[in-house]
């Protein structure tokens, strides 16, 4: 994707969800199919108020995006993954980050990656600024990995930051896997 058409698609995001509440529900939600909460940590969270999250929810809810489950005294939400617009949301998500501009930037200069992996805030859906993306492969270029960490941040406006990790990541979203054949869209 181009810089350009990565901004385009920022703007499309943002003119479609007007709700920064909302948008920040999906991207936790989204990111992660692992990721839950509960109206209040959401809230902390996003530093919104609990009647603003609370309406959100139950919006996405009602329309099959979320489903929920007691536990405890606590009704936590997670992202309904059988809803057919599941993948589809999950993509946007990932495209409105930029992710796939950091996946083709690693794969086309660093050397023999075996695996691209979200980590940190974002693999659990929180909007911090910072992407934090591990590596694993043979032959990386360590030298390039520092100025492409730069030059990634500058282009997509969030802090990056790329680790080289060659042990298996358990918390968090595979972005690239050298194993798995990638549909081109």
């Amino acid at each position: 994707m181009t810089r350009f058409g990565g901004a385009v698609l920022n703007i499309m995001l943002d003119s479609l969800i007007t709700s920064k509440t909302r948008l920040r529900v999906i991207v936790k939600f989204f990111i992660n199919a692992a990721n839950r909460g509960h109206l209040n940590a959401l809230a902390n969270e996003f530093g919104e108020s609990t009647n603003g999250v609370r309406k959100e929810l139950n919006k996405l809810k009602k329309a099959g995006y979320l489903i929920s489950k007691n536990e405890g005294n606590k009704v936590v939400y997670l992202a309904n993954i059988k809803h057919p617009l599941y993948s589809t949301l999950q993509e946007l998500v990932k495209k409105h980050l930029r992710l796939d501009e950091i996946v083709e930037a690693v794969l086309n200069r660093i050397g023999d990656v075996s695996s691209i992996c979200l980590v940190g805030d974002y693999a659990k859906g929180i909007d911090s600024g910072t992407i934090e993306i591990i590596i694993d492969g043979l032959n990386l270029n360590k030298a390039y990995l520092l100025h492409l960490e730069s030059k990634l941040s500058r282009l997509i406006s969030r802090k990056v930051s790329l680790n080289i990790c060659h042990e298996e990541v358990l918390n968090g979203v595979i972005l690239y896997n050298k194993n798995i054949k990638y549909h081109e869209n």
